[in-house]
């Protein structure tokens, strides 16, 4: 018997699920008509309550409001936070659009405190809930939809002297930064162990039965030494891969379509060499091994959505001349196909269509960037299963904590590379103290955060209580790596890989 709760449906080229899986919804026809008449796009998410249907209201917020334009990820997140408060409402006998400020109270009381509650989270949790209801009741007061939100707020003062409102359950026993980070010597252990397969010993495990090794090495090289999100670099196309020339240049620069962006600005990325030889290895291996079984078994022709790319011209080739399904030629720049649209793009190859999504699945079709949490998970238990015992700290990773290891990584690089340049004595380091700050705004950058503030405060402000200037001073010339380990050492949050046995 199915569940009866709220669910979450994102809508693809084709149907987001099939009538079939609920008798209730046996009736309804063509979806992709209904979804039509109701301007509902491909990539869009709309709820189903637990008698499957939809309400015409929320769909509206989802697909033409403010909600609409927010990051994939975010629109996820929020999503599903919503789909948690409507249970709760349901199980009282009330509607979403019913809530009351009581009815809040209660449901943060049982998310965060309750004794019967077996999975209560924390401040920064709850807040995210939180921001999640009030875009959502503040849109529903403005529309008409109810007289008043349940989401009571009140006045502070902004970061700069003006009059804010903010939700009054926002939560104050918030840490000022959750990061983890793993120096690169912890890091290159946990992906040989945990993606590669290999013992504590660096031999191959004869026991290992993984699957796309080098696939999944190969991503995970290239966000530990990008910085990017989980789907910036999930989300790439084999044509936006920087390609390496003969030199001995260390790192490449690539463009990132702003489509693909939390922040929706185009921005530049800095990948490793040894990060794109890998992904050189893995396109001319085991991809192209994937889309011959995919071509044979005529996967790819039997889509009714395709993107055939003909051409490409204009600055960086970015230009895309679009055979769409339909026949018609239609020309899109490369910076605005978001992810569904980027999962339509193929080329004609040697052996019929190929895709130009990067990273593929054992079948051929696309890798989809969440998708990538569960081998990382599998990886990081593996880790500790093999590791037990033979290190001090079994290493665990996530997509997120590339980001926070690469922006580690940068700032202590690039404070040590500015000491050596300019060749200041300890003297002249403190009274030039404000030039590190160009070593912080470079981070933020390469991080693509709003505000230099973020970076400090989210990801890198433990940094300070560890005095890394007061480590840069001790040392004749150290390199990064060492300082990293030495960080290591003052915090548990830094995860080093000394062998212990």
């Amino acid at each position: 018997m199915l569940n009866k709760i709220w669910r979450v449906h994102w809508v693809t080229r084709g149907r987001p699920w099939s009538p079939s899986d609920h008798p209730v919804l046996a009736g309804w026809g063509d979806l992709e008509v209904r979804e039509a008449a109701c301007r509902i796009d491909p990539g869009d998410v709309f709820f189903t309550d637990p008698n499957y249907r939809g309400d015409p209201r929320l769909t509206l917020y989802t697909t033409r409001s403010s909600f609409a334009h927010l990051a994939r990820e975010t629109r996820r997140n929020y999503a599903d936070d919503c789909c948690l408060f409507f249970n709760f409402l349901w199980q009282r006998g009330k509607n979403w659009c019913e809530a009351e400020p009581d009815d809040l109270l209660d449901f943060e009381d049982w998310r965060r405190w309750s004794p019967r509650n077996p999975q209560r989270i924390g401040g920064s949790k709850w807040n995210r809930e939180l921001a999640a209801l009030t875009r959502l009741y503040k849109w529903a007061v403005r529309k008409r939809h109810m007289a008043a939100s349940p989401v009571i707020e009140r006045k502070v003062m902004g970061r700069q002297g003006e009059t804010v409102s903010v939700p009054a359950a926002r939560a104050t026993d918030v840490r000022s930064s959750n990061v983890k980070w793993l120096t690169p010597r912890a890091y290159r252990l946990w992906r040989d162990v945990g993606l590669r397969g290999y013992t504590a010993d660096g031999r191959r495990d004869e026991t290992w039965r993984g699957r796309n090794d080098d696939r999944n090495a190969a991503y995970s090289d290239l966000l530990f030494s990008s910085g990017m999100r989980r789907s910036e670099g999930g989300s790439l196309l084999i044509v936006e891969v920087p390609e390496m020339d003969e030199s001995s240049r260390r790192y490449y620069d690539g463009r990132l379509a702003r489509a693909v962006t939390k922040s929706r600005r185009e921005r530049t990325f800095y990948a490793a060499t040894e990060s794109l030889r890998a992904i050189d290895a893995y396109v001319r291996t085991t991809r192209r091994a994937v889309i011959r079984r995919a071509q044979a078994k005529g996967r790819y022709e039997q889509r009714d959505d395709l993107w055939v790319v003909v051409k490409r011209s204009g600055w960086r080739q970015s230009r895309l001349h679009i055979c769409d399904e339909h026949g018609q030629v239609i020309e899109r720049d490369l910076t605005t196909l978001d992810i569904e649209e980027r999962q339509r793009l193929f080329v004609e190859g040697e052996g019929g269509l190929e895709p130009l999504w990067l990273w593929l699945a054992e079948d051929g079709r696309s890798f989809l960037p969440h998708s990538w949490e569960a081998v990382y998970r599998a990886a990081s238990e593996r880790c500790a299963r093999v590791l037990e015992g033979r290190v001090a700290q079994p290493p665990y990773f996530t997509p997120h904590m590339a980001r926070h290891s690469f922006a580690l990584k940068m700032l202590v690089a690039l404070q040590h590379t500015m000491d050596k340049r300019f060749g200041l004595t300890a003297e002249e380091r403190r009274d030039f103290r404000l030039l590190y700050g160009d070593a912080w705004r470079l981070v933020k950058v390469l991080l693509d955060h709003q505000s230099e503030e973020t970076t400090r405060r989210i990801y890198l402000a433990p940094v300070s209580d560890l005095q890394v200037r007061s480590l840069l001073l001790e040392e004749d010339d150290p390199g990064t790596g060492e300082l990293l380990s030495k960080i290591a050492q003052l915090s548990e949050r830094v995860l080093d890989s000394e062998v212990v046995a």
